[in-house]
């Protein structure tokens, strides 16, 4: 698609932020979109990397200053963090961009096709699937607004042609002529050749990235109707809802379809996604193989395991959370909400008059939270004779990896309750009478 076109699709009534870093690509981005839109303004990135940084920064001031358009300036602190430079850098500038962008508008990057290939490139090197040979999206969700890359239609040879035909300056940046990054390398040493045989590779790679990401957004709807069917209805009560996958569900599915529902679950909870070798450590031994309570696949602060009819992810953080060697003390007056290591919540829902299930008399004195420490015994209202609470928790049904983190409610030194499983005999509300729901949330 001709710049001038790509251009012309933006809408004239929505505001944009450019993202600018004073390089030939954003430079002509910024000139024509001030040129056709009002609400326009740009932010620059200083990463503080290259001795020129301080120019490349006065030149987009006085850029924004000819245009009369607004310019935003951060600086960011690259932290490599076991990252490759590059990437560390892209990340600490989508942080800026996130941090800047305001309710509903629009950032608009630079990015162009000959970036779209080098991208689809980099990501076959990778053994990416069809979602990452989609390459970079056109449009996507960002911080408060969204990010659109209008210019992944043009070729880099076109924009260079605009920007001489309306006298624009611009900046060099002189690490883009290191070859140790990858995408330089691309640039100067793959991409020429590739271009000199196939003329039209930028436009025929980026059709072939446009027809991956309709594939990608077939395969989603697809894993998506069958998480709807996956999803237990009676779902532990202790697993935040949607955290929990029908085990025989999933058994019932071909490999190549259960893959692509477990990937997406995983991205719709924001959870690092497997690769292929987890996926099938995956299927060995928590889909296909015999049940087993240690069965665990871990990775990136998260695990899954199953437990009876379900598969579970879990929050590995949260889990290892080490437990207070003191009881909790529980305050009523306020919102009857007391923390828990790892993010877990024990709440306590003042009901006057009651309903079914099990509540705790109002009224006991010194309520705490301990856990257990073994030996506990416990006699369930309803119950004929009490048990240890080891067994209880088998009959309970309590997934194993939650069993030590279970808050245990005592009054003064008497157990009277098991987080939301039960209240102990003589403890419980009588109909009609006030007392406290508890409600036990991991997450």
């Amino acid at each position: 698609m001709p710049l001038k076109q790509s251009i012309q699709t933006l809408p004239e009534d929505r505001r944009y932020c450019v993202a600018l870093s004073g390089g030939l690509d954003s430079s002509v981005l910024l000139y024509a979109v001030a040129r056709r839109c009002s609400g326009v303004r740009a932010v620059h990135v200083h990463h503080g990397l290259s001795p020129n940084a301080d120019q490349w920064q006065r030149h987009c001031e006085t850029l924004c200053e000819q245009l009369g358009v607004p310019l935003d300036v951060v600086t960011v602190d690259v932290r490599k963090d076991g990252k490759g430079l590059e990437d560390a850098a892209r990340e600490a500038r989508y942080q800026a961009f996130i941090q800047q962008l305001q309710p509903n508008e629009i950032l608009l990057t630079a990015h162009h096709g000959d970036d779209q290939v080098e991208t689809l490139l980099m990501r076959l090197g990778r053994g990416s699937g069809v979602r990452g040979l989609a390459g970079m999206a056109a449009r996507r969700p960002l911080g408060a607004g969204e990010l659109w890359r209008p210019l992944l239609g043009v070729n880099r040879r076109e924009l260079e042609d605009y920007a001489r035909s309306h006298r624009l300056s611009w900046i060099e940046d002189e690490s883009n002529d290191d070859l140790q990054f990858d995408r330089n390398f691309l640039r100067h040493r793959v991409m020429p050749a590739l271009r000199e045989r196939w003329p039209h590779l930028v436009e025929g790679w980026g059709q072939s990235a446009a027809l991956c990401a309709e594939s990608e957004v077939l395969l989603e709807d697809y894993a998506r109707e069958d998480l709807a069917r996956l999803t237990p209805e009676s779902a532990d009560s202790h697993a935040a809802a949607g955290w929990v996958l029908s085990l025989p569900g999933l058994q019932g599915l071909s490999p190549a379809r259960r893959h692509q529902v477990l990937r997406v679950w995983l991205r719709e909870r924001g959870v690092p996604g497997l690769n292929r070798d987890r996926l099938a450590e995956v299927d060995r031994q928590l889909i296909d193989g015999r049940e087993d309570a240690g069965a665990c696949v871990a990775w990136e602060g998260w695990a899954l395991r199953r437990f009876r009819q379900g598969l579970y992810l879990l929050n590995s953080t949260s889990l290892e959370a080490p437990l207070p060697s003191e009881p909790i003390p529980v305050e009523l007056s306020g919102a009857g909400r007391v923390e828990l290591p790892g993010g877990a919540v024990l709440v306590f829902e003042r009901e006057d008059f009651g309903g079914n299930g099990p509540r705790l008399a109002a009224g006991l004195p010194e309520l705490s939270i301990r856990w257990r420490q073994g030996g506990e015994r416990c006699q369930p209202e309803g119950r004929a004779h009490s048990q240890t609470l080891k067994k209880l928790l088998q009959e309970y049904a309590l997934a194993p990896w939650w069993r030590a983190r279970l808050p245990l409610v005592y009054s003064g030194e008497t157990l009277v309750a098991a987080g939301d499983l039960w209240v102990c005999k003589g403890f419980s509300a009588a109909p009609g009478q006030p007392g406290y729901r508890l409600r036990w949330y991991n997450f």
